[in-house]
């Protein structure tokens, strides 16, 4: 009787380390990146560490929701999205657990990184000008964007939009709230048109002429200066990029990041998932895959979109004071009339 009893113990013991084996073979993953060419990223992970990804992917004000109401219950794992400003949401709800990475500390710059989440990848925020109307040597500065003689020829994006609200962050910390509400009285005032639509719009807005140049980002912009669709090639064939504000404070950036839940139940697998992507192979798919940059400076890039739109000097003030000025911009912004 005793025997049958170990073995039973044994069994029962067995059982429950294959089950706890499972459990951290496994990593719930919430994603508002809609990006197909995340497919490889996440398959190449599970090849190389045996790790399942379930994803549930969403608009990222959904997915901040969602894992609100889930609580302590919540089998998300990691929360992962596009732009400062929305990783910081998500931070000051209290959504992320502190946690540390010799190897991530090594690879990722201090500046690209909290305590509780870190950038992956990152996108400049570019400017874009016809080149039949207008000059680039007049364009060399965000704060060029207000100057009257653009009156009537800028397009843009909402106000209200991360992209646009983590500029002025980084506008706000860098020249005080005087002169950036001053610079988006100015934006607005040289409006072509109200603000609507996303990026690739207002692209197309300034190769069609309708306006003279743009605010956009530097992924949207590589993906038609790489593109072999005649109505693509034709679009780049009629506009420019310039670097913003590249003898001064460097071109604003914005990043894809993601963070370790409070109440992940697979932690460990979570960690590997995040250091995984600061891996030369993960960053360099974010670049020749998805036309980001890697935040890994080792790392080469050969991605003939990005190359066309050559160096830059990027700024480099820290996430976190991106997302401590999100509240004051928005307010700068419609007090502006950025709608």
């Amino acid at each position: 009787m005793k025997s049958f009893r170990l073995g039973v113990v044994a069994s029962l013991f067995a059982a429950s380390a294959g089950a706890a084996f499972a459990q951290q073979n496994e990593l719930n993953l919430y994603s508002s990146r809609h990006y197909q060419t995340d497919e490889a990223l996440y398959s190449n992970f599970t090849r190389q560490t045996g790790i399942k990804i379930n994803r549930i992917e969403a608009g990222e004000n959904e997915l901040i929701e969602r894992i609100r109401n889930e609580g302590a219950n919540s089998p998300a794992d990691i929360f992962i999205t596009v732009d400062a400003a929305r990783l910081a949401k998500a931070d000051e709800l209290q959504l992320f657990t502190p946690w540390k990475s010799k190897q991530l500390e090594a690879r990722v710059p201090a500046h690209l990184r909290t305590e509780d989440w870190i950038a992956f990848s990152t996108r400049a925020r570019v400017i874009v000008y016809n080149k039949a109307t207008v000059n680039p040597a007049d364009l060399q500065t965000y704060q060029d964007l207000a100057d009257p003689k653009l009156k009537g020829k800028v397009c843009v994006r909402s106000g209200s939009h991360p992209y646009n609200l983590s500029l002025g962050a980084a506008l706000l910390e860098h020249t005080g709230a005087e002169k950036t509400e001053a610079w988006a009285k100015g934006v607005v005032a040289n409006f072509a048109r109200s603000p609507k639509g996303g990026d690739t719009d207002q692209i197309k807005s300034v190769a069609a002429g309708e306006c003279g140049v743009a605010l956009a980002n530097s992924y949207y912009v590589a993906r038609i200066l790489r593109s072999e669709k005649p109505e693509d090639k034709k679009i780049a064939a009629n506009f420019g990029v310039v670097w913003p504000n590249q003898k001064t404070t460097g071109a604003h950036i914005n990043v894809s990041g993601g963070g370790i839940l409070k109440h992940a139940p697979h932690k460990e697998a979570a960690a590997k998932f995040l250091e995984y992507l600061a891996s030369d192979q993960a960053q360099i798919y974010f670049a020749d895959g998805n036309n980001e940059w890697p935040v890994v400076a080792s790392v080469k890039v050969k991605n003939p979109g990005l190359e066309a739109m050559g160096a830059f000097k990027a700024d480099t003030v820290h996430v976190g004071k991106l997302s401590k000025n999100q509240a004051a911009v928005q307010k700068i912004f419609d007090r502006a009339g950025w709608k």
